[in-house]
């Protein structure tokens, strides 16, 4: 294949005992993984033993599962950019642009595991358990989403908007609770065919994560970002980013920024021949079947998966 997309799994896409059968098979995860378990350490995380031993309910804990999908997607780059295969671009969904950006050579592992750990930490704090909500709309456009959701801000004064703009049928929301449900009302009666609750800890993507856009500042100013060897497509602005500069100040405004995954699929099925989605589950394959049918996405989530891509 000519030309080649890496696309970083997001948020969701951990399961339990996910990285144990790469580990197993491949020495390249295994080092990936004792790296990470060796950065992670002073914050008494083993991201090895509770991804291949832990529990759904202790890798659904948003500061754990961020450096997981991270570790397990940057073990799976490194197999197979072991075994020659190249990308020309790379993009990720939220927590997956980090992944990305490793990849691409913006900041080492070291530096991300720590970074996504505080992240996902910061992003559970900063609204109170019950306050807030998400709600994945099916069935209409996500212009009409967002419009609808900016109506349900001006009547109530409450935060709602569009954080996920996934497929062309498929736009997650999030904000308070109460904004959410009633957005979910205004949606439906607008022709949403479903508005479904989603089961997270807190609403992504959205006004309420500026705490934890606030406090995890300071430490993307003082982690050292380095120009991109391949370009990262941003979730913010869907722009081919080489600059390390531009990478952190990216990674800032996504806390509470949408992801512009439409655009960002459509922008590289222009672009590039094929995709690989790297690290765990098959969530972004399944969105680029709707945004781009006839662009071809092979999926690395396990052992016996990238065995099947390497064979080709």
């Amino acid at each position: 294949m000519a030309s080649l997309s890496f696309l970083f799994s997001g948020q969701g896409s951990q399961y339990a005992g996910m990285g144990r059968d790469l580990v197993a098979a491949h020495p390249e995860a295994r080092a990936v993984y004792e790296r990470a378990d060796a950065a992670l350490a002073p914050f008494g995380l083993a991201i090895s033993r509770v991804s291949f031993e832990g529990t759904d309910e202790e890798l659904k804990r948003t500061a754990v599962t961020q450096p997981a999908i991270l570790v397990h997607s940057v073990a799976v780059f490194e197999v197979l950019k072991a075994r020659g295969l190249s990308p020309t671009m790379l993009a990720g969904h939220s927590l997956g642009e980090w992944s990305a950006l490793v990849a691409a050579g913006a900041l080492s592992l070291e530096e991300a595991v720590v970074l996504v750990h505080r992240r996902g930490t910061f992003m559970q704090e900063a609204v109170p358990a019950g306050e807030g909500a998400m709600g994945a709309v099916i069935g209409l456009d996500g212009a009409l989403v967002a419009e609808a959701c900016a109506e349900v801000e001006a009547a109530t004064g409450e935060a709602v908007s569009a954080a996920n703009f996934n497929s062309p049928e498929q736009t997650v929301i999030a904000g308070t609770t109460n904004a959410v449900a009633k957005a979910g009302e205004l949606l439906r009666q607008k022709g949403a065919k479903r508005v479904l609750p989603l089961p997270v800890s807190a609403p992504f993507h959205c006004a309420l994560m500026k705490p934890a856009e606030e406090k995890l500042g300071p430490f993307l100013e003082a982690a050292p970002f380095s120009d991109l060897a391949v370009p990262v497509v941003t979730n913010v602005d869907v722009l081919a980013n080489l600059s390390g500069a531009e990478a952190r100040e990216a990674l800032r405004r996504q806390v509470c920024s949408p992801v512009r995954w439409v655009e960002t699929v459509q922008r590289l099925s222009r672009d590039t021949e094929g995709a690989i989605e790297v690290g765990p589950g098959t969530v972004l394959a399944g969105l680029a079947k709707r945004i781009a049918k006839d662009w071809p996405v092979r999926t690395t989530s396990d052992a016996e998966g990238i065995g099947k891509l390497l064979a080709g």
